[in-house]
């Protein structure tokens, strides 16, 4: 029984009270060394993202994943539909290099790289905190009667909230439709672009309620993230931990008395200052050991240094440290399962790298018409038709292009069109007649390779069908 109340809190989540109603939380502002680093990769990365739609490479946008047209650039890198393994492959990529992270660090990434994260705690909390002031006074303004200070301190904090939600907006916009055409919604009259407008009032609505209402709910319940971890972690995972071999000691933790003999008394060094659970986003108790709730973002780490100063015991209760660290003293070690996975995700790394090599900047589709038998044309000469489409990837136009048989004698004839080019990151597409001599063909259907050329280089090869009469 003494063990099940030990472990009641994993019954329910942090932000759940007994009523089953919401319990909001208002974190200590932290501060400390790690915070600071913190706040660093914050920066860096709160200007990558917003400036990533608006950065191109060779005039392709850094960042796009345009899901309605499916095209995508990664890196100035252009993958268009057909390229959707190479794609496939990248996310695949992503998702075993964080299951790899969280193997050997834990949920790090949410806490130092995640956008939901560095939106809330470096942006809107900031606000907050300047506005609001620090947790007291947050819990007395919360409790504080709807008088003038109140109104007026809400309503600002909402509206640049609000403020910051539509240019949130915008951006994220810009990774799905290009910021070309975002500028031109922006700028042009309202009334030609009625649903890119729709869709960033309602982009910005679903920030504002994320960020101003929901918060870390997102990480604690809507994100799989947080379930996954439970099934990666292991006891040689590094993640912040609680010491509490040395926190609790032989009698447990103890608040701190001056000029007292912690050591003779057998008092473990946690002085239960409850302040790594006052700091923490998502209002749990590291001393409980690993959570589903936790982020690693080590607001607690810093706390806990800080104060473990102040009454001058070392530093270190709560750190990076594995299960295996703190119960028996082992150092990390780079086991079988890591070892696995590294192996896949150079592997996989392997793949995409080749296959990026082996890409070719233009592509070609031949296609013969269906439902259209052969034509028997004069001089023993057999005629099928076809509809062609040559796709460019580049950032130039490709000119001079012609279509000619490499596998057999004959002649490509391309409908309607003299001069065939095709146009930068577009492409061209139309009818053919592909004809080739009864005396060259073997059977009654071949397999023909045609090779595509621009001012006489051969750009790509593709292959199709050529039917021809039974009678050999």
């Amino acid at each position: 029984m003494g063990e099940q109340t030990k472990e009641s809190f994993r019954d329910s989540i942090g932000t759940i009270d007994d009523q089953g109603k919401r319990a909001w939380i208002f974190p200590k502002k932290p501060s400390g060394k790690l915070y600071k680093y913190r706040t660093y990769v914050s920066w860096f990365l709160l200007a990558f993202l917003f400036a990533a739609p608006f950065i191109k490479i060779n005039g392709n946008q850094f960042l796009l994943f345009n899901v309605l047209e499916r095209r995508f650039n990664i890196f100035g890198f252009p993958f268009w539909p057909q390229d959707f393994h190479l794609f496939v492959i990248s996310m695949i990529i992503g998702v075993v290099f964080i299951t790899l992270f969280t193997v050997v660090y834990g949920r790090v990434f949410c806490g130092w790289i995640c956008p939901q994260t560095i939106f809330l705690e470096m942006l809107f909390r900031k606000i907050e905190y300047a506005i609001d002031g620090d947790r007291g006074a947050q819990i007395r303004l919360k409790k504080q009667a709807w008088n003038a200070e109140k109104i007026r301190k809400r309503s600002l904090k909402h509206a640049i909230f609000f403020v910051i939600s539509f240019l949130i907006a915008n951006v994220f916009l810009a990774y799905l439709i290009s910021s070309d055409k975002l500028f031109e919604i922006v700028t042009d009259n309202p009334l030609n672009h009625l649903t890119g407008l729709t869709s960033i009032l309602i982009f910005t609505l679903v920030f504002y309620f994320v960020f101003a209402w929901f918060r870390e709910q997102v990480c604690i319940i809507a994100c799989p993230y947080g379930r996954l971890q439970s099934v990666l972690l292991d006891n040689q995972s590094i993640v912040v931990a609680y010491d509490y071999v040395r926190g609790e000691k032989e009698t447990g933790r103890a608040k701190f008395k001056k000029y007292e003999d912690r050591v003779a008394f057998g008092k473990g060094d946690c002085i239960d200052c409850h302040q790594c659970v006052d700091v923490c986003p998502t209002g749990i108790d590291i001393r409980n050991g690993t959570q589903l709730e936790c982020v690693n973002c080590t607001a607690c780490i810093d706390v806990c240094d800080f104060m473990m100063e102040k009454v001058n015991l070392p530093t270190g209760l709560i750190r990076f440290a594995s299960e295996d660290n703190i119960s028996k003293g082992e150092q990390p070690k780079f086991t079988l399962r890591m070892k696995g996975y590294t192996a896949v995700l150079t592997i996989l790394i392997g793949v995409l790298v080749g296959m990026l090599f082996l890409r070719n900047a233009v592509e070609a589709t031949i296609l013969r018409l269906p439902g259209q038998l052969y034509t028997m044309k004069e001089n023993n000469v057999i005629s099928n038709v076809y509809t062609y489409k040559l796709i460019n990837k580049t950032t130039d136009e490709i000119m001079g292009v012609d279509l000619k048989l490499i596998s057999h004698d004959g002649l490509i004839k391309v409908v309607g069109v003299k001069n065939l080019s095709v146009p930068k990151q577009d492409l061209s597409e139309g009818t053919l007649f592909i004809e080739i001599p009864k005396s060259a063909l073997k059977s009654s259907k071949e397999k023909i390779k045609i090779g595509v050329y621009s001012d006489n280089e051969l750009i790509e090869t593709t292959t199709t069908n050529f039917l021809g009469p039974k009678n050999y």
